[in-house]
């Protein structure tokens, strides 16, 4: 495999969180979210340096709470996020000095990401250009309409839910990312900026332990796993 880089984006308000601070800086077991989404990322043998794209206010606090207490065995580059994750990872891909490789890019809060899943994503990224990790939609999907009343139900065989990590070629989603700016494009996550370049992106089985802790229960959960044995990439 070739070199790699890890992206990971935390430059959220975590709103949703409702807890008078950025939801990536949390606590979980003692330790601030992204700090353990950090060490995941740093544990992969494939990535070989680290961007951390955060608000520019917080890079004192994430040197001494987030970097600082894991020993990283990798560089970790911090780089300022933007108004939106769209934006954040554009920053993050435009700080590598590279079009070589391929970029890893990784949601701040999901720090239950294994090692194994990550390869994956790069050794088909490596063939194919572009890779994304998933899970199938077990529930019944609905698709609904302002109302409240339910529009249309989906056919779930068809449907998975996204996660990350999402690896591609770096030169390759660079330029997708530059062509959604140049048409006014927005989207919640890398594989849609693909698509609308009009590439295509394979999706992988990733895990149900990838959570993504964006709300109380979330965390709670988070926490259950941790108490449970389920543990970041030690």
């Amino acid at each position: 495999m070739g070199q790699a880089v890890g992206i990971i984006v935390a430059g959220g308000q975590g709103v949703r969180m409702d807890a008078g601070m950025r939801k990536q800086y949390l606590m979980l077991d003692g330790r601030p979210i992204l700090g353990w989404t950090l060490h995941a990322i740093a544990a992969s043998p494939e990535i070989h340096s680290i961007y951390l794209v955060v608000p520019e206010a917080d890079f004192n606090y994430c040197r001494e709470a987030v970097i600082a207490p894991f020993d990283m065995n990798k560089a970790v580059v911090l780089v300022a996020g933007g108004k939106s994750r769209q934006q954040s990872v554009y920053n993050g891909l435009f700080a590598v000095n590279s079009d070589e490789g391929t970029a890893v890019i990784h949601d701040g809060v999901r720090p239950f990401v294994k090692c194994e899943h990550i390869r994956d994503c790069i050794q088909w990224a490596e063939k194919e250009r572009g890779c994304i990790l998933g899970v199938p939609a077990t529930d019944t999907i609905k698709q609904v309409a302002g109302s409240q009343h339910v529009a249309h139900t989906l056919d779930r065989e068809s449907l998975w839910l996204a996660q990350t990590p999402q690896a591609f070629e770096l030169g390759y989603i660079r330029r997708a990312h530059e062509y959604a700016k140049k048409t006014d494009f927005l989207s919640t996550d890398d594989a849609s900026i693909i698509e609308h370049y009009g590439g295509r992106v394979r999706i992988i089985h990733g895990s149900p332990w990838n959570i993504k802790i964006t709300t109380p229960e979330d965390l709670k959960l988070a926490e259950l796993m941790m108490a449970g044995g389920v543990v970041p990439n030690t």
